[in-house]
């Protein structure tokens, strides 16, 4: 039988989840620790003591989010099974989802590369690991690449207010980026 202790949040978890909240609603000029522990319900000092400063809570926030994507990325790429286009179709399935679920990945990495740039050193390393990826399955050199940065592109670009694209749009963006996954293996 579970422990009520097991059953409930980490209260390290309701910090990232009040920090999540707070970026989905766009309010990354006023993610403090004052403004994270308000959204919480837990005091400043209950939010310090598991991060010892803004830089260590957007430090852990940055971390989550790239093991989030990493996870998603492998649970997709195993329900493609063995298919010559599982990796590069993984990666835009999650893109897709990370787009419209509105889950402030980018703009937690936009505030940590910001405010901490050692912050990002796992989503730089994710990076490496994907680019790497890609370039084992491309017909192309270069062609996966060109993929992963063509969805950097859209995940920041809508991070930084430059395009909201919805609707039929975004499915014709997406369609075009999975008929550019399904070719590497094949050029």
């Amino acid at each position: 039988m579970n422990s009520p202790r097991s059953r409930r949040p980490d209260r390290a978890d309701i910090i990232l989840d009040a920090a999540e909240a707070l970026l989905r609603r766009s309010e990354h000029r006023s993610l403090t620790i004052d403004a994270v522990a308000a959204e919480a319900g837990l005091s400043k000092g209950g939010v310090l003591h598991h991060y010892a400063s803004k830089d260590a809570l957007i430090g852990a926030l940055a971390a989550r989010k790239v093991e989030r994507m990493r996870a998603g990325i492998a649970e997709k790429i195993a329900a493609q099974g063995s298919a010559p286009a599982a990796i590069p179709l993984a990666a835009v399935a999650q893109a897709r989802e990370l787009y419209t679920e509105e889950c402030g990945f980018p703009d937690a990495l936009l505030l940590a590369a910001a405010e901490n740039p050692e912050a990002v050193a796992g989503f730089r390393a994710f990076l490496a690991e994907r680019l790497a990826h890609m370039a084992s399955v491309e017909g192309r050199p270069g062609a996966g690449g060109a993929l992963v940065f063509a969805i950097i592109g859209l995940m920041l670009g809508r991070s930084l207010g430059f395009h909201r694209l919805e609707g039929e749009e975004l499915e014709r963006l997406f369609a075009a980026l999975e008929v550019q996954a399904r070719e590497l293996p094949e050029a």
